[in-house]
């Protein structure tokens, strides 16, 4: 297994929408270990493969480190089915290092996808693992964290990261 670079804001690759998985050989088998790796090393509780530069319709997702009850998913072609009520969450993304921001977002969803041999599962997320669920979702399609903010509120993002970058050059 390995580590994967996380490609950052504002990296082309995280703007573009992901193609469906077809194939389910060792190369994709390889590919999901190493975000699982990749994730918990960075450390995250979700991972899209646009973020590590595969622009496929894959994600993992772990969020037992803040709710110990739930399971490592790996989710290919994963679609929102259903959501149900809002909720506000202070979101971060490993793309977007330092960065968090109150987002509205469903408060349950249910996702259908493949696990990570082929076979149809679905999955019933609320409260942190439905923001999860959506937020990597979102990621498949080319939508950041900063996508959902007010216009202002973007503005000020960009401005500030500008300047960050600057100091990191």
């Amino acid at each position: 297994m390995a580590i994967l670079e996380i490609r950052k804001y504002p990296a082309r690759v995280l703007r573009q929408k992901s193609l469906p998985v077809t194939t389910f050989d060792p190369r994709l088998q390889t590919l999901i270990d190493n975000m699982i790796e990749t994730m918990y090393e960075a450390p995250g509780v979700g991972l899209a493969a646009p973020q590590v530069g595969e622009l496929k319709r894959l994600v993992v997702i772990d969020i037992s480190s803040r709710e110990g009850r739930s399971p490592l998913l790996v989710l290919v072609n994963p679609v929102i089915a259903s959501r149900e009520g809002e909720v506000e969450f202070e979101e971060g993304c490993l793309s977007l290092p330092e960065y968090t921001v109150t987002i509205k977002r469903a408060e349950k969803v249910v996702v259908k996808a493949l696990d990570r041999d082929g076979k149809p599962i679905e999955i019933e997320g609320v409260n942190l693992l439905a923001i999860a669920l959506q937020h990597e979702i979102d990621h498949l399609d080319g939508i950041l964290l900063i996508d959902r903010i007010s216009p202002i509120k973007r503005e000020f993002f960009k401005k500030r990261y500008k300047k960050i970058r600057k100091l990191n050059t």
